[in-house]
């Protein structure tokens, strides 16, 4: 905690760095080509919408009763001088599933201050841990709650049945900190897990621990140097999984102008830390790996033999050029690490070397051994949009066999996620769901797919009557009661 002095300084130090960051931008050279997330499929939506009873091809299983909800960036008036994908306006895209029907579909911007401003609205209630108060990556479902959440520092949001913003909500009053936009539900406990990160404070990480009744039991410090990006993280039975890998906060690239100033750092060593899950900061065990990036996990577990096993997909590195506008690599894997506390080594090896993004799971499963893990796939070679190929994996983990959905020319799968068709269903029981956006005639679906054979044709296609713009993630919401 800083003191009285020290938090003064900090933000007189922040107010100033602020106005030359703002002056800059305002200087950034018009790109002269259109910005790739700005235009064609990322080109934002201008109007929120309320679409009731949708079409469907198909029959939507009956037992499929809840909310689909996709989380992404959909900004009001970005600058093309300086708009990066990761920090566009948040937008909540929703379909309520009931009777096998689709009952309605509605899109609402997230009420940060900006936006409400923008909409000539009041100022959404409730405290902000930071200045920058965008949050537009994820959402959950949480201790009776929905939950829009960003990472950096903004204070999560609380939604309504209907996706209206209600007020920025630090968990009643218990997190003092920043939060995360991936946390983690531990199944057997009801928790929710993060590594959480605060741009303004580049020596600490934190473990933030949200009990099933949804408040903040736990927030311990971690050290580390250089303010590391830390967007996903793991757990096991044991331990929670530290990814500080050589993305981190730069002073030079926020000077610039440049709202994400986040870039790779050749001089920060790699390393993967195991904490106990209620120890210390201090008790962290560290183990060097091989410099990459990590956005997301798909699962960890603790092995027979001491060691962890972390499945994830590895860049090789990101935001290495000078002003990336989003994403992007030369070189993308599925990959498992054997993470060995005892010699404090990763063992890499790759799963899949084809090209893809945003794992699922089953998460029934998350902490323990598992074996199906979902994907959707990216393009061969590098692509402006970032998202822009046409298929869905499942992987077996135990067999090694790869199942593919292809959805057809133009047809752009986002994020799916898996829904068991009853709480006891095996592993691969149930639905795979997620957006689909059909680039010739700008429209989207909800397509459930049967998670057992992906391969199949769809068993329901909801019709969305316009193009959702790519985002990042998605959850599906039981109803409650």
């Amino acid at each position: 905690m800083a003191s009285p002095v020290e938090a003064i300084v900090r933000n007189v130090v922040t107010q100033g760095v602020t106005a030359i960051a703002a002056f800059n931008r305002a200087r950034l050279p018009v790109p002269e080509r259109p910005h790739p997330f700005l235009s064609g499929l990322h080109a934002p939506m201008t109007a929120e919408m309320t679409i009731e009873d949708l079409a469907v091809t198909g029959a939507i299983p009956p037992e499929l009763d809840g909310r689909y909800l996709r989380m992404g960036p959909n900004p009001i008036a970005a600058d093309p001088r300086s708009y990066h994908w990761f920090v566009g306006d948040g937008m909540a895209h929703g379909l309520r599933l009931e009777g096998a029907r689709a009952r309605w579909y509605r899109n609402r911007w997230i009420r940060s201050s900006s936006v409400s401003a923008a909409l000539g609205e009041p100022r959404t209630p409730g405290p902000r841990h930071s200045r920058f108060d965008t949050v537009n990556t994820s959402v959950l479902g949480h201790a009776g709650q929905t939950w829009a959440l960003v990472e950096a520092g903004s204070t999560p949001v609380r939604l309504g049945e209907t996706l209206e913003t209600l007020a920025y909500d630090d968990f009643g009053g218990t997190l003092r900190g920043a939060f995360s936009a991936h946390p983690h539900i531990d199944p057997l406990s009801g928790e929710a897990h993060a590594i959480t990160y605060d741009s303004h404070d580049q020596s600490l990480v934190h473990h933030v621990v949200v009990g099933a009744d949804g408040r903040v039991r736990r927030e311990e410090p971690v050290k580390v140097n250089h303010g590391p990006s830390v967007h996903d993280c793991a757990i096991t039975q044991r331990s929670v999984v530290v990814l500080d890998l050589p993305v981190t906060f730069s002073m030079s690239a926020l000077i610039a102008g440049h709202p994400f100033p986040y870039r790779w750092n050749p001089s920060h060593p790699a390393r993967v830390g195991l904490l106990p899950r209620e120890g210390a900061g201090a008790d962290v065990i560290w183990c060097a790996v091989d410099p990459c990036y990590v956005f997301h996990v798909a699962n960890a577990y603790d092995a027979g033999d001491g060691t962890v096993i972390l499945d994830a997909v590895v860049y090789d590195t990101m935001f290495a050029e000078a002003a990336p506008q989003g994403p992007a690599a030369r070189h993308i894997a599925f990959e498992r690490w054997t993470i060995d506390p005892a010699a404090r080594t990763v063992r890499r090896a790759v799963i899949d070397p084809d090209p893809q993004e945003f794992p699922r799971v089953d998460e029934r499963r998350f902490g323990q051994p598992y074996r199906y893990a979902y994907a959707m796939t990216l393009p061969a070679t590098p692509d402006p949009a970032f998202v822009a190929a046409t298929s869905l994996f499942k992987h077996d983990l135990k067999t090694g066999a790869r199942q593919s959905h292809e959805f057809g020319a133009r047809r752009y799968p986002g994020e799916f996620v898996f829904v068991p068709s009853r709480q006891d269903a095996d592993e691969d029981e149930g639905w795979l769901i997620g957006l689909v956006v059909n680039a010739a005639d700008e429209t989207t679906d909800l397509v459930i797919l049967d998670a057992r054979d992906i391969a199949k044709p769809p068993r329901a296609s909801v019709h969305i009557p316009h193009r959702v713009p790519p985002g990042f993630h998605g959850a599906w919401l039981p109803a409650l009661g």
